[in-house]
């Protein structure tokens, strides 16, 4: 005979299997993020002389050789790594929470799925963009042009959060509607 802590345990991870793929992303979403904060103070030095170098190889064709739009640009793209940064630790932190939240909840196997792989794609996906974008910036001379050669990529992926995030939502304002009449 087992204890009801060990078929607690059984049952969350039988619940738990669904939602592998999407921890497993959002893990991947912290572990992006840790690995732009160890090049911080790896090799900041270094990511920040690779930006500036794509801006000189436009120095005259892009920039008309105007220094300020280069630092003024070099300037928003460090600011888009610190955000991919930013981003991939809160998103992929909060992703995790929302998936175990919603097998807690004992939701149905493929909304499991679908949700946990919304966060955790979706988290990864939007982290990168901002990378990304910081890394397009300084060679194309124009922000607002960087991020929309990426909205491919930044769409996608901050709608699956927002969807995600709204799916969650609804099971937990289930779960308080069934509370109330019982």
């Amino acid at each position: 005979m087992t204890s009801p802590a060990q078929d607690f345990l059984t049952q969350f991870r039988h619940q738990l299997r669904p939602a592998l793929g999407g921890l497993f992303f959002s893990l991947l979403t912290l572990v992006f993020g840790f690995g732009i904060g160890i090049g911080f103070g790896a090799a900041e030095d270094k990511m920040k002389g690779r930006l500036a170098a794509s801006a000189a190889a436009v120095r005259t064709s892009v920039y008309k050789d105007n220094d300020a739009a280069i630092k003024a640009n070099l300037d928003k793209a460090w600011s888009y790594v610190k955000r991919a940064h930013l981003h991939a630790g809160g998103l992929g932190a909060t992703a995790v929470a929302l998936i175990l939240l919603t097998v807690a909840l004992g939701a149905p196997a493929g909304l499991t799925r679908a949700i946990s792989l919304g966060l955790g794609v979706g988290g990864l996906g939007y982290s990168v963009y901002w990378l990304l974008a910081a890394d397009r910036l300084p060679g194309m001379g124009n922000s607002t042009a960087a991020k929309e050669s990426l909205a491919w990529l930044a769409m996608p992926s901050s709608g699956a959060i927002v969807a995600a995030t709204l799916a969650v939502t609804a099971l937990v304002a289930a779960r308080m509607r069934a509370r109330s009449t019982d």
